[in-house]
């Protein structure tokens, strides 16, 4: 590589002189080397955080990962990414591997290179690049990956919006984003001592403008994961969640329900089931749709057995099975305290 390619910035990452110089840093050894030791700051510094209040703390891995990435490029940090990823699953299991955390890992280093590698280095670069991978690679894209991991390796359901999770991120997106500028500022200048194309705009100063773009950005996020949260409160039956013995105890209290406002029901061949059970935001209410059914029991069938059966069923099942007949539909809004 000449001095000249060592040395050449970039205003952006789309274009072809661009990319082949980041596939050339897979070819440099001193780059490799630099690469592994990156490597192992950051699987070291994974089971390491700053406190900052109660059940709030900073990772300070994603420090040795946008440095990392602001040396090495998008290519080769994607493969750092990688083997970080599988090694600290490794040495430091928190429990059973799942391979698609590896694109969590990969997304968050590819963003960092993006905006930070061989680029004039400035606040609202890496006020961004924080803001990218805390919003849409630790929400946005870590969220389905969680749901697939708690319903293949665990079995469990696992709510689609977990909001503590969620909130951490936006609460800690300006810190982390702000410690990002003073850590860059600082290392900038040992690492061009050190032959790499790295350069910081006015010494990363926090102007005005970086100031209103980093509470912007919060508020943007904030706004966005509250929209959401709301949509997805009003639009989500709680049903989905029940586990066997919560469903078959939901659809006997609620039929109990049923039975005292229809007394002509049978209360020996009745089988109501939750269809749906949508939560009011900021209110105790949960409005349930029941289907109520008429048990036929076949002769020399436990009765008892059977019909325990028949009200721990799903909806889809209870409208599949043999032994029901659907009567009506009844719709009750209960308070949940």
């Amino acid at each position: 590589m000449t001095e000249e390619n060592r040395r050449t910035l970039y205003p952006h990452p789309f274009s072809k002189a661009y990319w082949k110089q980041a596939l050339a840093e897979m070819k440099s050894v001193r780059m490799l080397v630099f690469a592994a030791l990156m490597i192992a700051l950051r699987v070291a510094m994974k089971q390491v955080s700053i406190p900052i209040a109660a059940d709030l703390r900073i990772n300070t891995a994603f420090i040795v990962n946008a440095l990392g990435a602001m040396v090495m490029g998008p290519v080769l940090s994607a493969f750092a990414a990688a083997l970080t990823d599988t090694l600290g699953c490794a040495l430091f299991p928190t429990g059973p591997y799942f391979f698609p955390f590896i694109f969590v890992e990969i997304a968050g280093s590819v963003i960092f290179a993006l905006f930070l590698y061989r680029a004039e280095i400035t606040p609202g670069r890496i006020i961004g690049a924080r803001f990218c991978i805390n919003f849409f690679v630790n929400i946005v894209l870590n969220t389905p990956i969680m749901m697939l991991y708690y319903q293949m390796m665990m079995g469990k359901y696992y709510a689609p919006f977990d909001l503590l999770r969620i909130v951490k991120n936006l609460a800690l997106f300006p810190l982390e984003a702000l410690v990002l500028i003073v850590i860059i500022r600082g290392m900038a200048p040992v690492f061009r001592r050190m032959g790499y194309a790295v350069s910081v705009r006015d010494g990363l100063k926090l102007t005005k403008r970086a100031a209103a773009l980093l509470i912007v950005l919060a508020l943007t996020g904030a706004l966005a994961v509250g929209g959401y949260a709301w949509l997805h409160y009003n639009n989500t039956s709680l049903s989905a969640s029940y586990t066997a013995q919560e469903r078959y105890e939901r659809n006997v209290a609620l039929g109990g329900r049923v039975l005292e406002a229809h007394p002509e029901l049978n209360p020996e061949e009745t089988v109501c089931v939750i269809e749906s059970a949508y939560p009011k935001a900021f209110s105790d209410e949960v409005t349930y749709t029941v289907a109520v059914y008429r048990a036929e029991i076949p002769e020399g069938e436990d009765a008892d057995t059977l019909l325990k059966s028949l009200r721990g069923l799903s909806k889809s099942k209870a409208a599949a099975s043999e032994y029901l007949t659907r009567v009506t539909t009844e719709t009750l809004v209960l308070n949940e305290k």
